[in-house]
C-alpha cells in the first residue's frame, strides 16, 4: 500500500519560530485576459507576485503551490477584474486556514492601445506599463492602479533664451531697414531667422491611485487619457508630417518644469476627487546628464508617501 508523501510545510517544526509579513512567489509568469472600462477583453502577458502572512509562529512555511494554482485558474477561467483579483486573495487565505489571514498579489504587464494620431487620422498601437496591486486583510480589500505615461517637455528657461537669440538675429539682420512683410517672411523661414531652439527631452509620470474597495472594474484607459489630455504632449505612435508639426505647436505653447508637471497632475486629481494617489515626474534631460524629478501625493495621515 503505497505511503502518502510527506507534507514538511505542514508537519516539521520551524528551525526558528517568529511570524513573517508576506511568504509567497515571485514573478510568476501570467497570460491573463484584462477587463477594463472603454476597452474589449484584452491578452495581455503579466508577471505576478503572490504573497499570504505567516502568523502561526511556529509553522515551517506556506502552501506556495495553492496560491499558484489559484491564479492558474484566473489565467484560465476567470478575467481580470477587481472581483475576481478579490476572489483569488480570499482562496489564498481559505487555503492556509490557521497559517494566514492575509494576502496580496501584484499584476505587472503592459497593455496596449490603440491611439489615435494629432491631425492626419492615423492611429498606432502604444504599450503603457501597468501595476495592479491588492491585499485583503481582515476583510478588508484595498486596489491600487499604477500606470505610466511617457510625454515630452520643453524647458520654459531653454525657450526664453532661444526667443532672445531670434529676437538678436533679428536686430541685426534688420537694424535700421525699412521692414516689408515679404523680406521678414522669408527671413523667418530659414535657419539663420529660427537659429535656436529650446531643448526638450521625453519624459514619464509614473502615476498610482487607490481605487475604492467596492470597484468593480478598472478604467486604465480613463486614467491614460485624464493624464495625456492635462500634460498636452503625450508621445505618439502613428504621424505624418502634419501630426509632426502639431506636436512642434503643443511642445512650444505648453513648456513645463517637472515642477509644473506635477502640480498640473496633483490640481487634475484632486479635482477628481481620488481617494489617494502618488505622482512622480521623471523628465530624462537632453542638456545636463541627470534627471529634473518631481514629487506629489495627497497628503492623507496613512496614504501614500514619498
Amino acid at each position: 500500500m503505497p505511503t502518502s508523501m510527506p507534507d514538511i510545510a505542514h508537519s516539521a517544526d520551524a528551525l526558528q519560530e517568529g511570524k513573517l509579513d508576506w511568504v509567497g512567489m515571485g514573478n510568476i509568469e501570467l497570460p491573463l485576459l484584462l477587463s477594463s472600462k472603454g476597452l474589449n477583453d484584452t491578452p495581455v502577458t503579466a508577471k505576478a507576485d503572490a504573497f499570504v502572512s505567516l502568523d502561526r509562529k511556529d509553522a515551517k512555511g506556506i502552501h506556495m503551490s495553492r496560491l499558484f494554482l489559484a491564479l492558474d485558474e484566473l489565467s484560465c477561467e476567470q478575467t481580470l477584474s477587481p472581483s475576481t483579483i478579490r476572489a483569488a486573495l480570499d482562496s489564498f487565505i481559505t487555503s492556509h486556514e490557521g497559517l494566514s489571514h492575509s494576502a496580496k498579489v501584484t499584476f505587472n504587464f503592459e497593455l496596449p492601445l490603440r491611439r489615435a494620431s494629432l491631425l492626419s487620422g492615423k492611429q498606432g498601437w502604444k504599450n503603457y506599463p501597468v501595476i495592479i496591486t491588492a491585499t485583503l486583510q481582515d476583510g478588508h480589500f484595498n486596489l491600487e492602479l499604477a500606470v505610466d505615461v511617457t510625454y515630452s517637455s520643453t524647458c520654459p528657461c531653454s525657450a526664453a533664451l532661444a526667443r532672445q537669440l531670434i529676437q538678436n538675429a533679428f536686430e541685426q539682420k534688420f537694424a535700421g531697414q525699412s521692414l516689408d512683410h515679404a523680406s521678414v517672411h522669408a527671413w523667418l523661414g530659414t535657419t539663420e531667422g529660427i537659429l535656436a531652439t529650446p531643448h526638450s527631452q521625453r519624459s514619464v509620470t509614473n502615476i498610482k491611485v487607490k481605487l475604492d474597495e467596492h470597484s468593480q472594474e478598472f478604467d486604465i484607459l480613463g486614467l491614460v487619457d485624464l493624464v495625456e489630455d492635462e500634460l498636452k504632449t503625450p508621445v505618439q505612435a502613428a504621424v505624418k508630417r502634419e501630426d509632426e508639426q502639431e506636436f512642434a505647436r503643443l511642445n512650444g505653447q505648453n513648456l513645463m518644469f517637472c515642477e509644473d508637471a506635477a502640480r498640473k497632475l496633483k490640481a487634475l486629481f484632486e479635482q477628481e476627487n481620488f481617494q489617494d494617489y502618488y505622482i512622480k515626474i521623471n523628465h530624462y534631460e537632453s542638456l545636463h546628464a541627470h534627471d529634473a524629478v518631481a514629487y506629489a501625493v495627497k497628503g492623507l495621515k496613512d496614504g501614500y508617501r514619498v
